[in-house]
C-alpha cells in the first residue's frame, strides 16, 4: 500500500493544498510533501492527526477494496426537463451530475428557443454546438457560433444562450460549480 500516494489523494478530493493541511496539523508544507512521496514516514500521531484532518477513518483508509468508478451511462438514465415557454429541452446527461465538479447537458432548442437567464457566478461553461446556431450573450456583448465550432467562457457577467436558426438547434453544454 502506497500510504504517501493515498494521503495525497484524500487532501486533493478535499479540495486542501500541502499549505492548508499543514496548518491544519502544525506540519509544514515541505514535510507533508516528503510525507506524499514516501520520502518520509510520518509517527503514529502525526499519522492519525493527517487523517483526522482529512475526514477519514483509519479503518477506512486502509480498506483495500477499492469502490469502482461509475464511467459509462445509459440513454435510459438521462433526466429530462422540458421548458415549452422558452422552446427549450435539457437533458441531463450524467445522474446527480450537480453534486460532480462539472455538469454536463444536451441543451435542444426549437426555432426561437432561449435558455434561461444566469446571473453571474464562479462557473466556467464549455459548449459544442452539434446541429445550427447559438447566440451567446455574456453582459452586454454576444458571441455566435455554428455546428461544430465549441465555446468556453467564465460566467463572470449575466449570461443567456439562444436559438439563432430557423430550425431545431443543440449543443452539449458542461458547466462547472453547477448553476443549470
Amino acid at each position: 500500500m502506497n500510504i504517501g500516494e493515498r494521503l495525497k489523494n484524500l487532501r486533493v478530493q478535499k479540495g486542501l493544498t500541502q499549505e492548508e493541511l499543514g496548518e491544519r496539523t502544525d506540519l509544514t508544507k515541505g514535510y507533508i510533501s516528503q510525507i506524499e512521496r514516501n520520502l518520509s514516514s510520518p509517527s503514529m500521531e502525526t499519522f492519525f492527526s493527517l487523517l483526522e484532518v482529512l475526514g477519514c477513518e483509519p479503518t477506512v483508509f486502509f480498506q483495500v477494496k477499492k469502490q469502482e468508478q461509475r464511467v459509462v451511462y445509459g440513454l435510459e438514465e438521462r433526466t429530462c426537463y422540458v421548458e415549452e415557454e422558452k422552446n427549450y429541452k435539457i437533458e441531463w446527461l450524467v445522474p446527480e451530475s450537480n453534486e460532480n465538479e462539472m455538469e454536463p447537458i444536451l441543451l435542444t432548442f426549437e426555432k426561437n428557443g432561449e435558455f434561461k437567464q444566469f446571473a453571474p457566478s464562479l462557473s466556467d461553461t464549455f459548449a459544442l454546438v452539434l446541429k445550427g446556431r447559438v447566440e451567446v450573450r455574456l453582459g452586454h456583448k454576444s458571441y455566435y457560433a455554428q455546428k461544430g465550432e465549441t465555446i468556453y467562457y467564465r460566467a463572470k457577467e449575466q449570461h443567456q444562450i439562444f436559438n439563432r436558426q430557423q430550425g431545431e438547434t443543440q449543443m452539449i453544454l458542461v458547466a462547472t460549480n453547477s448553476y443549470l
